[in-house]
């Protein structure tokens, strides 16, 4: 037993000895981190060299035939000399909100306003269901029923659009929520436009009224067919 303990003991100092013994050596390596908590990061700093490269250069051009987040190619069709045929979301308004107006807070004074600050159309409602499609519905679902492939693994504080707590808020207050996120939803103003973000609000409330109409909402020419179903 006393063998047992020499042992230990001696283990033990070695190790001591070998973490605490030359801290006061000077050396022109780098340390040994066992723990350096993101101190020192492998990435790209501007302007600084960089040995991946075979040119040495760390900032790298953009990559062919990219293009800047928001911004739309041309339409087939047009040319170079006319204006291309472009949405209210493409080049040269696609910016991510910076102003202090209701289109880019979502408040009117000290209160959530409502209404669609964009003409809403039938180009506008496609671009809001496509943004929602992409951005949306992994989580809410396609109908925003709260039903999105998310929640089957695991995400389950999603909560549904369809709500009436949901369907009664104001559109500056859900353009809020895109904007800055809510509990456990993160902010998407760093990844989406403004002007897409009220398209998909637009197309939302297109979703929560398909989800819950009523006769009153059918043109009256149209009810004696729905009422013979």
């Amino acid at each position: 037993m006393l063998r047992g303990f020499l042992v230990i003991f001696i283990l033990c100092g070695i190790a001591i000895l070998a973490v605490f013994g030359f801290r006061g050596q000077k050396s022109t390596a780098p340390p040994t981190e066992v723990f350096p908590d993101m101190v020192r990061q492998m990435k790209v700093r501007a302007q600084a060299p960089l040995g991946l490269f075979a040119d040495g250069r760390g900032p790298r051009l953009p990559v062919a035939g990219t293009v800047p987040i928001g911004y739309e190619m041309p339409k087939p069709g047009s040319t170079q000399q006319a204006e291309p045929d472009v949405g209210p979301w493409s080049h040269p308004r696609a910016d991510f909100g910076g102003g202090t107006d209701y289109y880019n807070t979502g408040k009117m004074g000290d209160h959530w306003g409502t209404g669609i600050p964009v003409p809403v159309s039938r180009e506008l409602m496609e671009r809001g269901q496509q943004r929602f499609n992409i951005t949306c519905a992994m989580c809410h679902g396609a109908t925003a029923a709260g039903n999105g492939i998310t929640k089957q693994y695991g995400l389950a504080t999603v909560v549904t659009l369809q709500d009436e707590r949901i369907r009664k808020m104001s559109d500056g207050e859900i353009f809020n929520t895109i904007t800055n996120g809510k509990n456990t939803m993160m902010a998407y103003g760093p990844n989406i436009i403004v002007p897409d973000r009220w398209a998909i609000i637009a197309y939302l409330r297109a979703l929560q009224r398909s989800q819950n109409a009523t006769t009153a909402d059918v043109p009256e020419d149209r009810r004696a067919e729905l009422e013979k179903q």
